[in-house]
């Protein structure tokens, strides 16, 4: 309303003008003045299509009516400005993916966990300082020195749970594994005599750790980890599709499914000639042996629900800026600096990477699992938010994502 007021207030005080203007010269003058605002609207109106090309451009690639693609979201000064869906859900149906398609997470899925880790710090029923056999008492001594800041800054020193669980089946395939639970996972880790190095002296990126805080938060809170992320995360915040998925126990509305491009594929119906009847096809590939795991990447969510997400996030709808600060302080451990092996080092707080980009603040965190790659890409300061959600593992999110953020955060770069 202000840029609309500002005109009328101008000519009003032509009003207390002792000599009237010449009507032609008024005239002009209002003429220049519609031009100005119409060429500036023009201009805004030009920026914005200029802007939503280049954008597009970036995921053209993706485009087609046969094959998996991704969905894209793009939220600017808190507004949504670009969201998009390329390619289908799956190759069954054909249908289009939108912003309402849900897409499993995974380890984008480990800022709900260490949310809702806050929470029940927030409630005063856990302390970042208490220790995991705290809750799990049954648990090896090893647990003593390991606290839930550990679990969730990944300096816990845990075992591998996807190591543990293929050395119980050698020689077995992947799909004949039997899945895993997060109970599993605690149980395959209390028959471990020790962990890596010890707590807090050493960072290791640990899908163990965040399998183990889905356990904290059923045994603290007495309710299932995916009933509590629906309680006191999904339901305040309106995030209506998004659920923590557990075969049997609930269905994924509006569901992507997970694909692989395989080359030299064999062709439905071939039996004879192999050799020369192989091509390169897209498959199925959505569920593994460690799916079933919710607390490492678990969650299935959309565009839609993740805007109101990122909302969540800058308004501290859930917690407020002083509880959310642990979660941004990067973890310093004691005897060498984090780091992902033969890596630049890393900054890492509670289920944020925190490693700045060009200059820039930033908070992210990438998933990858089978069949699906995903990203979020946090500018805070910049008021820049970027989501790539993908239902295939031959792009890189992040690379996409990255390359929209250059657009805003360099304006010269071209995609």
């Amino acid at each position: 309303m202000r840029d609309q007021e500002r005109p009328a207030a101008r000519f009003s005080r032509t009003r207390h003008w002792k000599v009237a203007p010449e009507p032609a010269f008024a005239a002009a003058l209002l003429a220049l003045t519609v031009v100005i605002y119409a060429g500036a609207a023009r201009t805004q109106v030009a920026s914005s299509q200029v802007a939503s090309a280049q954008l597009d451009g970036i995921f053209a690639a993706l485009k087609s009516s046969n094959a998996p693609g991704a969905a894209v979201l793009v939220v600017y000064d808190g507004r949504t400005v670009f969201r998009r869906g390329y390619g289908v859900t799956d190759l069954h149906t054909l249908h289009p993916i939108d912003a309402k398609t849900n897409f499993r997470l995974a380890s984008f899925t480990k800022q709900f966990t260490a949310t809702a880790i806050m929470l029940l710090v927030h409630d005063g029923k856990l302390h970042y300082d208490d220790r995991l056999t705290d809750f799990f008492p049954e648990f090896p001594a090893y647990g003593k020195s390991i606290t839930i800041r550990n679990l969730l800054n990944h300096t816990s020193g845990l075992e591998d749970y996807e190591e543990l669980l293929m050395n119980q089946y050698p020689d077995t395939a992947p799909e004949n594994v039997p899945q895993i639970l997060d109970a599993g996972v605690l149980k395959i880790l209390e028959q471990q005599n020790g962990g890596k190095f010890p707590p807090s002296s050493q960072w290791e990126y640990s899908n163990s750790g965040y399998a183990v805080l889905a356990m904290v938060v059923e045994k603290v809170s007495g309710e299932s980890f995916g009933q509590f992320l629906r309680q006191r995360i999904f339901v305040p915040l309106k995030m209506k599709n998004t659920l923590a998925y557990e075969q049997g126990k609930n269905e994924v509305p509006h569901r992507a499914y997970g694909h692989s491009w395989i080359a030299n594929a064999k062709a439905a119906g071939d039996t004879e000639k192999i050799e020369e009847k192989t091509r390169d096809v897209w498959q199925q590939t959505d569920q593994s042996p460690t799916s079933a795991v919710l607390g490492d990447g678990g969650i299935y969510s959309s565009l839609d629900d993740l805007a109101k997400w990122d909302r969540a996030l800058r308004n501290h709808t859930l917690l407020s800026e002083a509880e959310m600060l642990p979660a941004l302080t990067p973890v310093q451990p004691t005897a060498k600096p984090a780091k992902f092996p033969e890596s630049p080092n890393v900054s890492y707080g509670f289920g944020w990477f925190l490693d700045p980009y060009n200059g820039h603040k930033r908070m992210s965190h990438d998933g990858s699992t089978i069949g699906f790659g995903t990203t979020i890409q946090r500018f805070p300061d910049d008021k820049l938010t970027i989501i790539v959600l993908a239902n295939r593992t031959n792009i890189n999110p992040q690379e996409l994502a990255l390359k929209v953020a250059d657009l805003y955060l360099n304006p010269r770069t071209k995609p």
